[in-house]
Parts: C-alpha cells; structure tokens; sequence
C-alpha cells in the first residue's frame, strides 16, 4: 500500500479497508505534527493539537471526494488546518483563533491554497528565521528548525547524534525564549 496514491488509498478505506486508512495516516503524521507546532496553545500541550489535527486528517480520508483542482493532499491540509485552528479558538474563548496562539512555523513543505498567503507565509518564515538565528544558540537553531519540520525528538537524536533529555531541553528552551520574544514584540506593537 506504500505505492498508492493518496486518492487510491482514499477510495479503498471508503469501500471498507481499514488499512488503506492506516497508511494514510502514517503518511501525513509529519504534515499534522508541523501544522501543530505553528500554533502555541494557552493552557494545553502541543501533542494535544497533534491529536486534533490527526482527528481532522482521519475525518478528511472519510469525507474526501474528487473535486477538479483539490488534491487530496490540499484537502487533508485544510481539514487539519480548521480543526487546530477551532480548537485553539475554543480554548481561548476568543472568536478571533490567533488570540493566544502564536505562529512559530509556516509549516515547511505544506501546501498552501492561496499564492498571496504563500508569499507572506514565506517572509514569515524568513523573518522567523532570522530572529531564531539571533535568539537560539547553533544547536537550539538546529533542533528547532527539525523540530518544526515535523521530526520528533527521537529522530532528531538520530540526526544530530545527541541524547533525548539533550534534544528535549533544546527544544523546550527554543519555544520558551521564542515565545518570550514573540510576546515582547506583541507587546512593543501595542
């Protein structure tokens, strides 16, 4: 089932295949964790949103239909994408989703569906790049920057050769000096 294609997966769960979901699942887990971690959520974990994007991803592989001009892949990422963003509004209350939430990643190698917001989420990412580069050490960049990616903190043992508690504390002192940064520059705009 490795070969298929995500569409040809999609029609076999929807015939009954419970494998064919399985796959697509673990194909789109790295999709759902970065997609996650764009978001800091107020009172909860990340892992928390991984679980509702992962919710959303296995409801976009029931509900997928072929439409001319969707992929699936574009479909998965918007089902995943509102169901974070719905969560972090319930959690804050707010009508507005980015209240309490904010972005640390565009969500490198996801696809976006309007070539304006392309354009501002890749100077985003520059931006944020550039303020990583001057915040973190070379090792937290590094870690981070996977972490982003998607890869968990076993892989990037893996990568980068360091123990796990090495790479946990990396990146749990990238997020806190990323969001005091972020909060500082909120708080210098208002």
């Amino acid at each position: 089932m490795e070969t298929y294609k995500d569409e040809e997966l999609v029609k076999l769960f929807q015939e009954g295949n419970k494998k064919a979901q399985e796959q697509l699942l673990l194909r789109y887990q790295k999709t759902v964790r970065s997609c996650a971690r764009k978001f800091f959520l107020k009172g909860g974990e990340t892992e928390d949103l991984i679980q509702v994007g992962m919710i959303g991803l296995a409801q976009a592989v029931a509900d997928y239909q072929e439409i001319e001009g969707m992929s699936f892949k574009n479909f998965a990422y918007l089902c995943v994408y509102r169901r974070i963003v719905d969560e972090v509004k319930k959690a804050s209350g707010q009508n507005n989703p980015l209240n309490d939430a904010l972005p640390i990643s565009d969500g490198e190698g996801v696809l976006c569906l309007d070539p304006e917001r392309s354009i501002l989420e890749e100077d985003e990412r520059r931006e944020l790049n550039e303020l990583m580069s001057r915040v973190l050490t070379d090792m937290e960049f590094k870690v981070f920057t996977m972490y982003m990616d998607g890869a968990t903190n076993t892989e990037i043992c893996t990568m980068t050769g360091k123990e796990y508690k090495s790479v946990d504390n990396a990146v749990q002192r990238s997020k806190e000096k990323l969001r005091k940064t972020l909060v500082k520059r909120k708080d210098g705009e208002k």
